[in-house]
């Protein structure tokens, strides 16, 4: 029997299937298996797979341990505590293996705090990790020990101690003063070192968080030339005295509509071998175009999604479908734009959404309601799973076109040959999606607000002859 003939017409021959996850608007999961037939030259509600056109490899998924994620998680059973970490960590579940942490106090943080704040400290001889081993080490802990492996971790500041600000304040932006480079970047390196002497994998640093917002919590500003001297002149040089040229760094760390901009201020022949990648987030709107136009143009340097999340100021709490559509919209397009790790912002947080300092609350996969002692996974913990579940470290991306942009889909290989595909649809009416791939097709339904994962199975291709 050939490949491509009609696999219902023969049960002892090869049979192309797909094994099909979909979540329907009112959360019930269902599974069945779909089977290929011959492609008989359909033409419409067509989504096409090409496994001879491959793209980005995708390093994993993660997310953020916070100083608020760790507290809450404080605060849970244990029974809980596993159902979460289960849930986040196990291989068979969503697999995550990246961790990005913050240096010293973010919004994210029960207070606002500095591992050292005295401006007569030149030596950094009272830099104290209490607070990073308060709350968030024993969350880091409990998850490597979920994983069964060390987890990777990227590393990221808000802000420098406020004295060595131009405004005197770790909130309100600010920016660094130029006497206190060289130490600023030791203070870093300081970090590096603390996770580094207790065990911990720092794989990767991004020079600041969101260099161009002025914010009510934790902030600092540089511009483009701020950044690009500072890594070049003092972090970059620093890193390598202390034996860590190892650790990428990335640059930007901010919203998309200027990711290719920040590019082309910052790389140029004193920077490009300093600087691994770009870290982006999500908050300024679609901007795909964005990475493809940074991907053309450096085409070596890593895209990461460094932070994702709902502000329940801008989003409202209740309207959780059109939320997780949201975040799955932005996933596929990133991963279809060049995106080769996702880092979602925290992990954990009060039913509140916090605590955060500055009550800028915001939604998280799981919410812990305190008062009630009820742990609450959210919408988007499924929409995320059908992303990290099904598309493993190690995959790489394949080449697909889709018949309406009413539609997001992205296709993977993963290392043990098995194409997955994602498909989401954010619309009140169900689609007809006709998903063809190396000469057969797959009939399908995707319903009014859904999201769905397959793993196809391509038979037994020692009978396919």
């Amino acid at each position: 029997m050939r490949r491509g003939d009609d696999v219902r017409a023969s049960a002892g021959g090869v049979e192309m299937k797909a094994d099909l996850y979909t979540t329907k608007e009112n959360g019930q999961l269902e599974n069945k298996i779909l089977l290929f037939r011959k492609d008989n030259s359909e033409e419409n509600q067509v989504l096409n797979i090409y496994g001879d056109v491959a793209y980005q490899t995708l390093e994993s998924f993660g997310g953020a341990i916070t100083d608020a994620a760790g507290y809450v998680f404080s605060l849970m059973s244990p029974e809980q505590q596993d159902q979460m970490l289960e849930k986040y960590f196990a291989e068979d579940e969503m697999h995550y293996e990246r961790i990005r942490i913050h240096m010293d106090s973010c919004d994210f943080s029960t207070r606002m705090y500095e591992a050292d704040p005295d401006p007569d400290d030149e030596n950094l001889e009272k830099f104290s990790f209490a607070e990073t081993e308060r709350y968030i080490l024993p969350l880091l802990e409990a998850a490597e020990k979920k994983a069964g492996k060390k987890l990777k971790i990227m590393l990221s500041a808000w802000s420098p101690p406020a004295y060595m600000k131009t405004n005197g304040k770790r909130k309100k932006g600010g920016s660094l003063k130029p006497e206190y480079r060289e130490r600023w970047a030791e203070y870093l390196c300081r970090y590096i070192s603390e996770f580094k002497k207790r065990g911990f994998c720092v794989e990767r640093m991004s020079v600041q968080n969101e260099p161009k917002a002025v914010q009510e919590w934790d902030s600092c500003v540089y511009t483009a030339q701020d950044e690009k001297m500072f890594l070049r002149d003092y972090l970059a040089p620093a890193l390598k005295r202390h034996g860590y040229d190892d650790i990428e760094l990335f640059i930007w760390d901010h919203n998309k509509e200027r990711l290719y901009d920040r590019a082309a201020e910052i790389l140029d022949d004193t920077t490009e071998d300093l600087v691994a990648g770009l870290a982006f987030h999500w908050y300024s709107g679609d901007h795909f175009e964005a990475l493809d136009l940074v991907r053309q143009k450096y085409p070596d340097k890593k895209l990461i999604l460094s932070e994702s999340c709902l502000e329940f100021g801008k989003y409202g709490r209740d309207a959780e479908l059109e939320n997780a559509g949201r975040l799955a919209h932005d996933m596929a397009g990133n991963l279809n734009s060049g995106m080769c790790a996702f880092y979602d912002w925290n992990i954990l947080l009060d039913y509140q959404g916090g605590p955060n300092h500055t009550e800028n609350y915001c939604d998280a996969p799981y919410l812990y309601d305190a008062e009630t002692g009820i742990l609450h996974e959210r919408k988007c913990l499924r929409y995320y799973w059908h992303f990290a579940h099904f598309i493993k470290p190690g995959a790489v991306r394949l080449a697909v076109t889709r018949y309406t942009d009413k539609l997001d889909f992205t296709a993977w290989k993963n290392s043990d040959g098995n194409i997955v595909f994602v498909l989401l649809n954010r619309t009140d009416e169900g689609l007809e999606c006709n998903v063809r791939i190396a000469g057969e097709l797959l009939r399908l339904t995707m319903p009014a607000h859904s999201i769905a994962s397959a793993i196809i199975d391509e038979g037994d291709k020692t009978n396919d002859k």
